[in-house]
């Protein structure tokens, strides 16, 4: 698990990223191609750092969809040209909540 840690500081970077770019809330980000490119890059690397994560550490936390997320990074690299705004702010208020407090568990519990 501590190989991991790498990928897990990166997820919480990718997380707080996307965090200050949806800070000023909805119509801000639908207003701007700017913090929606910035946006959908944290949340494909982030995905993309999960998929480096050891199957150990994802089963410390098995009520993350890890297999989704990795579905989703692949949606969003090759898919980019039907990328729906409306699911991306959805994932953004849904999923990534409890995925950074999954993180951030799992960090603890690593010291």
């Amino acid at each position: 698990m501590r190989d991991d840690t790498v990928y897990l500081r990166h997820i919480l970077e990718c997380i707080r990223r996307i965090e200050r770019h949806v800070a000023g809330g909805r119509d801000p980000f639908f207003a701007s191609d700017l913090l929606q490119d910035a946006t959908l890059r944290n949340l494909q690397t982030l995905s993309e750092a999960t998929q480096r994560l050891s199957e150990a550490t994802k089963a410390t936390q098995p009520q993350i969809p890890w297999a989704q997320i990795a579905a989703f990074r692949n949606v969003l690299v090759h898919n980019y040209l039907g990328i729906d705004l409306e699911q991306i702010w959805t994932v953004i208020q849904r999923d990534i909540p409890p995925l950074k407090q999954a993180v951030t568990d799992i960090l603890v519990a690593q010291q």
